[in-house]
């Protein structure tokens, strides 16, 4: 088990998650901002795995014979995807509500994900993808978690990191529009947590890594949210072994 002093699980954040858990598969309920962005953010994983393993953009299982790893997997949006396109997955969250909405959702959908409710620094193991995305700005410590993360990547391993930018335009956004209008669950975000492009950037290469690619997540009323080179609301950053 991780000791205290290199706990990052937040137990408030976790009852938070762990309050929505029945109701993440709903794409019109608590969690539906997310089943907007997920198809973004996974746009972006698809090409980081092409272009870090030099694959072929029109496989089908593109992760065959690797394992992955996705932190605060919450009812896992992400591990199924993954799982999809042919990984071992293991998904780890800090609610065990989570993890029993993921199993139960999982095994309907016929997919052996492993999931485990814990800190990600008590996992063993290395895994050759490694998500944690909208997860940093949730954590006690944002430096250990970064560490963390970087303990479990296999050499040659590809990391996908997500997070809000610190800006005054994902505050409007996010917390006085998003949340106050209800499209997010209050209490979700502290603004205060958010980590600048450059601050994450940082903690990266503290912990032995570096970014390869950092893409924004932008949102307008024709486009809904994508892609973009707009950082201001949200980025998506690939990282490997420096």
């Amino acid at each position: 088990m991780t000791n205290a002093s290199t706990a990052t699980i937040n137990p408030d954040e976790a009852a938070h998650f762990g309050a929505l858990a029945q109701d993440w598969w709903n794409p019109k309920g608590s969690s539906a901002m997310l089943h907007k962005l997920n198809p973004v953010r996974l746009g972006f994983i698809r090409h980081a795995i092409d272009a870090h393993w030099d694959g072929d953009a029109k496989a089908l299982k593109p992760l065959a014979g690797k394992c992955a790893l996705d932190v605060g997997c919450g009812a896992g949006l992400v591990c199924e995807p993954l799982a999809r396109l042919g990984a071992d997955v293991t998904g780890v969250d800090a609610a065990p509500e989570n993890v029993a909405a993921a199993q139960a959702h999982a095994e309907g959908q016929g997919l052996p994900i492993r999931y485990v409710s814990d800190e990600v620094g008590a996992l063993e193991g290395e895994f050759n993808l490694v998500t944690a995305l909208e997860v940093i700005e949730h954590v006690t410590d944002p430096a250990t978690f970064i560490a963390q993360l970087a303990a479990r990547l296999a050499p040659d391993g590809l990391m996908i990191l997500s997070t809000p930018n610190r800006t005054s335009q994902s505050k409007l956004g996010m917390i006085t529009l998003a949340e106050g209008l209800g499209m997010i669950p209050k209490g979700t975000h502290d603004w205060d947590k958010f980590l600048m492009p450059d601050e994450l950037t940082a903690l990266i290469a503290t912990a032995g890594l570096k970014v390869v690619e950092t893409r924004g997540i932008s949102f307008s009323p024709s486009r809904g949210l994508h892609l973009s080179d707009d950082l201001a609301l949200n980025y998506i950053m690939s990282v490997a072994t420096a």
